[in-house]
């Protein structure tokens, strides 16, 4: 019986939460939203499998809990070992609040978070060890306040999964995971639709009425503090329960198979599921944006896509000259937006080298970048496809054997690499190249001596274009065209680069250092490149992943998305593209310009053929826009349209370009435009869905493995 009382706070605990998520899942089980019935069996099932849910993530959401009760002891305070310990916390935190920590180099937040943790633990620790006479009374009412943090976040989960149930009629999927992302649009929302006030003020009276009641009953823990073999049995329950917990977790996701698609959600843990939104990273369209009959897209995309055949989109592209093979080095460089560029109206001469090179180079003026993230810039430039909601193909599983730029280019006997000075396990980059063929050349690649700098996000640009130099110098000697894909790093939060590169530091760690250091790398490998045998037979071809800041006063604010981008041919007269286009339509543009010969499944278009029609499409996890015709339309979840009207604005007389636009909600909607949007965003969801994007050429055995081989 004294064990048992051991282990109070966690069952009192346990059983507020599942008391909590019977309530809820009564409600939404007679909610409006949910036209459904069920019968006996269905019923059974939504509440008795659902419990051995909840259960189950109740002892991993736990894991806190039990690490606070387990370290909660008296012997740590005592003489000398309480002074030791105090000493490590105080010198830890001197060590975080010097700023040249190791959390430092991630920037952000995570610096103040991890000292504001530590001061806090170093002042508790103190009070407990010189006032020895007030330990029982603090460590009550710390006791107390954890207690008081977990029915806070249960009562929370369960208000956030009634509201997020009354807006979507599921339990939490990527829609969830992306509010995380947009805090600032999100809290916005939740403060103009409900009466925030009065629903937080009962949150927390009945979040401490109930801590009330749970302290009360679990004080034993803390009044007689468990012995060290009573803490060991404690934790063999604990730990084995977790391990049972992992194991049956998803294997009770998998009985969530109903035909009956409100039966698997009322049955589902909510917390479990906004876990496997971050795995998944899916959002179906089908299911939660505006539809039409396949048949019906297919036949609008095809008014597009003047070189269609059948319902798949595959267009034969046939050139009238002979195919260049040439070499081609693509580098998509980190967060450049359009307003860094001196054409775009920057007065900071931030890239005097891109702004030079722009000169002597097809320059395309007016190009919209497909997302806000790396992954989405990497999915336009690679795949050619309109940004699918959810996660980016790239991060997603079934992301291999796609139809790629690098398929098109091993197909024409090209070697093809993605070079990336950070690590490319990062963001699924490795997984996502790999399996479509590209070789990878990441920071593993590098010996000791080629690196000069590095930070959190890898080596410095300067480091990655001297390997990627060396690369080609030994690929240009095998008699075969090479296509390497170059990702910059050194754009990106902290900013740190070489010092005495630039006019400014690189411990500064400004945004303005970060890009002109990125253009001084630039410039020096175009230096090197310049001097090498291959130079004169390369096309360069130069883009943004993304703008630097999505943030904007509308879902998809247009000057956050204009990038700037360039294809430079040595020797080649420059010429200026100023009509629409977007991200997808470069890799396309420059097999034209190759004069390649393929068969084509992708979206992009090849922007200087006379029968094309301008467009870009740009996007978040949610949010799927297109612009045409001076109109922005934006599918949205719960089969959601908005259009407005583009007007210029903030017209600046020194820009060559202007950029920014006024976003006027349109009262009556343009059919012809929401039905070309639908038919975009569809088709391409349907393609990856069904398997269809893939590069057939390559998914045999034998072509597999020959690819596979050359990988590896």
């Amino acid at each position: 019986m004294i064990f048992y009382k051991k282990l109070s706070p966690f069952y009192n605990l346990a059983i507020f939460y599942f008391s909590i998520s019977l309530v809820l899942r009564l409600v939404l089980l007679f909610h409006p939203i949910t036209q459904s019935s069920f019968t006996a069996l269905e019923s059974f099932k939504i509440f008795t499998l659902g419990l051995v849910s909840d259960f189950f993530v109740f002892i991993i959401a736990g894991i806190f809990l039990w690490l606070y009760l387990i370290f909660v002891s008296n012997s740590k305070y005592n003489k000398p070992s309480g002074y030791i310990i105090l000493g490590s916390l105080t010198a830890l935190f001197l060590y975080v609040a010097s700023g040249k920590s190791i959390f430092d180099e991630y920037g952000g937040a995570l610096p103040r978070i991890i000292l504001i943790f530590i001061g806090i633990k170093t002042a508790l620790f103190a009070l407990f060890l010189f006032l020895p006479k007030w330990k029982n009374k603090i460590r009550f009412w710390l006791f107390s306040f954890v207690i008081f943090l977990y029915v806070l976040l249960i009562l929370q989960n369960g208000l956030s999964e009634f509201f997020f149930w009354n807006e979507f009629g599921v339990k939490y999927n990527f829609i969830a995971v992306n509010y995380l992302i947009y805090t600032n649009e999100v809290i916005g929302n939740i403060m103009q639709s409900y009466p925030v006030v009065p629903i937080f003020s009962a949150l927390f009276l009945i979040s401490g009425t109930v801590t009330y009641f749970i302290v009360k009953r679990s004080a034993d823990y803390i009044n007689d503090i468990p012995t060290f073999t009573q803490k060991i049995k404690i934790s063999a329950v604990y730990l084995g329960l977790f391990l049972v917990a992992l194991y049956a977790i998803p294997n009770l996701a998998k009985t969530e198979n109903s035909k009956n698609v409100f039966v698997n959600e009322l049955q589902s843990n909510g917390l479990y599921k906004f876990y496997l939104a971050f795995q998944n990273n899916k959002l179906d369209y089908f299911k939660f944006y505006k539809t039409m009959p396949n048949q019906e897209a297919f036949a609008i995309l095809k008014e597009q896509f003047p070189d269609i055949s059948g319902k798949i989109s595959t267009q034969k592209i046939a050139s009238d000259s002979a195919e260049t093979r040439k070499n081609v080095v693509l580098i998509t460089v980190e967060s450049l937006s359009a307003d860094f560029m001196k054409a775009y109206g920057n007065k900071e001469n931030i890239t005097p080298f891109l702004d030079s090179l722009a000169q002597k180079s097809m320059q395309f003026t007016n190009l919209y970048a497909a997302g806000n993230r790396t992954v989405r810039g990497l999915e336009a430039v690679t795949l050619c496809i309109p940004p699918t909601a959810g996660e980016s193909v790239v991060k997603r599983e079934d992301n291999k054997n796609k139809f790629s730029t690098g398929a098109i280019f091993k197909q024409k006997g090209y070697n093809v690499k993605f070079m990336y000075g950070g690590d490319a396990f990062f963001d699924n980059m490795q997984d996502f190249y790999s399996g479509n063929g590209y070789e990878i050349v990441d920071k593993s690649s590098f010996s000791p001596n080629e690196i000069t700098f590095s930070n959190v996000w890898g080596v410095c640009d300067e480091d990655m274009y001297n390997k990627a130099i060396k690369i080609m110098n030994d690929e240009a000697k095998q008699n075969k065209p090479f296509f390497n894909h170059i990702m910059t790093v050194s754009n990106h939060r902290p900013f740190t680069y070489p010092n005495n590169k630039i006019d400014i530091p690189g411990d500064i760690k400004s945004r303005e250092g970060g890009v002109k250091y990125t253009d001084y790398a630039l410039k020096r490998f175009f230096e090197m490149a310049g001097r090498q045998p291959w130079f004169n037979n390369t096309v360069f071809v130069i883009v943004a992943d993304h703008c630097a800041s999505s943030a904007g006063k509308t879902e998809l604010p247009l000057d956050k998305y204009r990038i700037p981008a360039l294809i430079y041919t040595p020797n080649k007269k420059p010429e200026k593209y100023n009509k629409l286009m977007s991200q997808i339509d470069i890799m396309p543009t420059l097999f034209g310009i190759l004069h390649f010969d393929y068969n084509s499944k992708f979206f992009g278009q090849d922007v200087l053929k006379p029968n094309y029609k301008p467009r870009a499409f740009i996007a978040t996890y949610q949010d799927l826009g297109l612009i045409k015709d001076d109109v922005l339309t934006i599918l949205s979840p719960k089969q959601e349209i908005k259009q407005f009207q583009l007007k210029q604005t903030k017209i600046d007389p020194s820009a060559e370009y202007q950029i920014y636009y006024d976003e006027i909600p349109l009262k009556s909607k343009k059919s012809n435009l929401v039905d070309e949007t639908i038919s975009y965003y569809q088709s391409a969801s349907y393609l990856l869905k069904e398997k269809e994007y893939q590069f057939k050429d390559l998914s045999s055995t034998s072509q597999k493995a020959k690819l596979y081989a050359k990988v590896r």
